[in-house]
Order: structure tokens, then sequence, then C-alpha cells
């Protein structure tokens, strides 16, 4: 094995990961993720005891204790960029010595959950449900910078929806990446099972006009209308094809759950809806503590 060179793995002086600003020993095996640093107390409040509050930048993070189990909650900002950042630099910390720049030979597995808001697409989702995202559709491209994107891609699928949506050589290459089976269990029954666009932005990317035209104006027919083996979209988020795709490569168990706070089908929204989020919350710690 190779040296790992302070060009492509960053540390601290204080020795810990360049953007989290965290060290080995303050990582849990459970990691969960949100967007916004507001939330991450809101987590937080949840817990039994709590160890530190770090925050460096967007990524605010409290490792503490629920019901006995220790976990990690972590903010991630928007975008799937920054799950780039997360997912290599959390995976740094539990599987590469950050004294000897060298990858440990025991792999460790990391169970990464993210919790989000997102928009339906169909209409008969309610506002107020959750959305578990088994497929997450990357139109972001970030995959795609990595060896064996494949391999953790639904080809098939891919390949019927970039003819299906008639995808434009100018955007990014779709890839279709798979939520870890294990957290698809823990949480089937109380979620909605989820073909999931994570879009490349908030506006353009996921049909919003303001004062810009889209390239492609019937761009929510066309996702609404795909189907593949009885599966239909369901859902825009920002995050979690980066994280599907990036931890199934890097040997980790993730995926997202999402309250649905919008339809965009039916043009409906639900400005109320921190309840919902806080129950999810809570329904997700108690599914977590028992893995």
């Amino acid at each position: 094995m190779n040296i790992i060179a302070p060009s492509e793995l960053l540390i601290n002086n204080d020795g810990s990961i360049f953007h989290l600003h965290l060290k080995p020993e303050e990582l849990s095996d459970t990691v969960i993720l949100v967007g916004d640093p507001g939330r991450v107390e809101l987590v937080a409040s949840f817990f039994d005891s709590k160890e530190f509050v770090r925050s460096s930048r967007e990524f605010v993070t409290i490792t503490g204790s629920y019901k006995g189990k220790r976990m990690t909650v972590l903010s991630t900002g928007i975008g799937t960029d920054n799950i780039d950042i997360v997912v290599n630099e959390l995976d740094a910390l539990a599987n590469i010595d950050l004294k000897t720049r060298m990858p440990k030979e025991k792999h460790k597995n990391l169970t990464l959950l993210r919790i989000g808001t997102s928009g339906a697409i169909q209409p008969e989702i309610p506002l107020g449900s959750y959305v578990l995202s088994h497929i997450s559709i990357g139109c972001d491209g970030l995959l795609n910078w990595y060896k064996n994107r494949n391999s953790v891609s639904v080809l098939e699928m891919e390949e019927a929806f970039v003819k299906h949506f008639e995808w434009l050589p100018e955007l990014p290459a779709p890839y279709f990446a798979r939520a870890s089976s294990k957290l698809i269990d823990a949480m089937k029954d109380i979620t909605i099972k989820g073909l999931t666009i994570s879009a490349a932005g908030f506006y353009g990317p996921q049909g919003r006009v303001l004062r810009l035209p889209l390239a492609i104006p019937d761009m929510i027919s066309r996702f609404e209308s795909f189907e593949y083996e009885g599966q239909k979209i369901t859902n825009f988020e920002m995050e979690g094809s980066a994280l599907a795709g990036l931890a199934a490569l890097l040997g980790h168990d993730a995926a997202t759950v999402c309250c649905i706070i919008a339809n965009r089908h039916l043009h409906e929204s639900q400005p109320e809806y921190k309840h919902f989020v806080s129950k999810l919350i809570e329904l997700s710690l108690e599914r977590l503590a028992k893995l």
C-alpha cells in the first residue's frame, strides 16, 4: 500500500480531517446526515448524552448516545459536491491511518442515513409522508468521476431513463445508485418506496422558472411519466445519489429518507412541516439504535 500524499489527504495541525475538523476517535460507526446545520441540534436533542459540538463552515457535528448506541449527527450543506467531501472524509476517518497516511488493513463499515426534506412528483404521494430512496437518480454527474461507477449503478433502468427522457448531450450522464438493503429493511414499514431524482440545483434542475427559461420546459412531465418495471419517479432532492453511490463504492451502508413537504404535480406545499420532520428523526433514531 502506498502512502497518501499531503496534497491528496489534507490533515489539520491538530490531527483532524481537513473540512470536517473531526478526529477518528470522535466519529461513531452510525452517522445521521442532515443538510441544514440548524437541524443538527434538533437531531441531537433526542440524544441521551453529547460528547462534543464541532463547527467548521457548513459542517456541524455532534457525537453522542441514543438509547445506549453511540451516534454522530453531521450537517452537509446543500448539494452532491458537499456529499463528495463528507463521504470521502468520513471514510478516511474510518479506514485510513491519519498518522501514517496509509489505508488500514481491516475495513470499517459505516452506517450513513441522510434525513431530509423533499418535493413529491407523483400526485398520490401525500404531504407529510416519508419516502426512502431505494434508488437515487444522479443528475449531477459526480459519480462519473470515479472508477467502477457501473458496478453500483442500475444500468438497465439508467438506459431506459435516458431513452424515455430524451436526455440532452449537454447534460451530465445520469447514474442510478441503490440504497443499502440493510437500511431499506429497517425503514420499510414507515416509508414509501422511492425512485428519487437527485437534482444538480434547486431551480432550473428541478423545473422551477424565475427569470431564466428552461432547456427542457416539460421536464417535470417527463420525470413523472417515466416507468420501469412498475416503478415511477417519486420525488426530488439534492444529495442522495452521491451518498448512495460513493458509500457503495467505499463499502458502507447508506440511504436517504425524506419528509415530503411539497407536491410538484399538485402545486401544493406544507409550510408547517417541522413536526413531521421531528417525528421522522425520532423514528429513524429508533431504527438505527436497533441495527
